[in-house]
């Protein structure tokens, strides 16, 4: 089959599709010809890219999605299959970020984070799961981030929940495997996304210097830099994304794949 519409008659539901990677998801599912659900908590956001879609002839639903309400969750799924079709690809994206040393941490926060980027990726990919599993077939990938793996100063909540969603994903991977479901998970490193440029502008000496840091890495916070001297672009994450998703990695389940350009020296 060729790659370039390797999706050819699938559907998938992206969530945290508004912006950033899980926009760049979407535009690569669609690009391999597959029908997407895109979902977002900002609804006029993932309806613009929707929009863009559409108007080019593909097929994508928006809908409006707080990953965190579980209810919410089995709804807009009910909803997907319904107007797309049984969902063979899941891509949990949605997730948020609040940083600060853990002393100085507040409960809110903390809490907000697990919210989303934890009990939304069990969420949304139970409600998944419970439908793929009976047609014995699918894919579930969910973006994580290498810092579910490497200790982050001032990003203890977000750090925790992601190595949590990862751990999830796995322990799911492991009782799906036998109905026919594959899930893994991508672990960005750093990403050029609204999220990581708000990181640069709140660092000493502006976004610029917050960018060159990130590259070159900073000693006094035990930090490496990347040996590719490059910051991804989102599209470097959807296409892993969709590489996991894809047929080419129909042996492939329960595996974290980084893509950091090397940063964490992980083997």
């Amino acid at each position: 089959m060729s790659r370039v519409r390797e999706l050819e008659g699938r559907t998938a539901l992206v969530t945290g599709a508004g912006r950033g990677i899980g926009a760049a998801v979407v535009a690569a599912l669609v690009g391999h010809g597959a029908r997407v659900c895109a979902t977002d908590v900002d609804g006029g956001a993932v309806a613009a890219v929707a929009k863009a879609h559409t108007e080019a002839g593909a097929d994508v639903l928006a809908r409006e999605l707080d990953v965190s309400d579980a209810n919410a969750v089995e709804a807009v799924v009910d909803v997907a299959e319904c107007e797309l079709g049984p969902l063979d690809i899941l891509v949990n994206v949605a997730g948020i970020l609040r940083g600060g040393p853990v002393l100085e941490l507040d409960d809110a926060d903390w809490a907000a984070v697990f919210a989303v980027n934890t009990n939304g990726v069990m969420h949304v990919s139970r409600a998944v799961a419970r439908r793929m599993t009976l047609r014995g077939r699918g894919g579930i990938v969910t973006v994580a981030s290498n810092a579910a793996g490497v200790p982050r100063a001032g990003m203890a909540a977000y750090a925790a929940s992601k190595a949590a969603a990862v751990m999830f994903t796995k322990c799911l991977g492991l009782e799906v495997a036998p109905l026919g479901v594959r899930c893994n998970t991508v672990s960005p490193g750093s990403t050029l996304t609204d999220m990581q440029q708000a990181m640069w502008e709140k660092a000493p000496g502006g976004a610029d210097a917050g960018r060159r840091g990130v590259i070159e890495g900073d000693p006094a916070s035990y930090r490496t830099g990347i040996p590719l001297g490059r910051i991804a672009e989102p599209a470097d994450i959807a296409d892993a994304v969709v590489f996991l998703a894809s047929n080419r990695a129909r042996h492939i389940t329960m595996h974290d794949l980084y893509v950091d350009g090397g940063a964490t020296l992980r083997a």
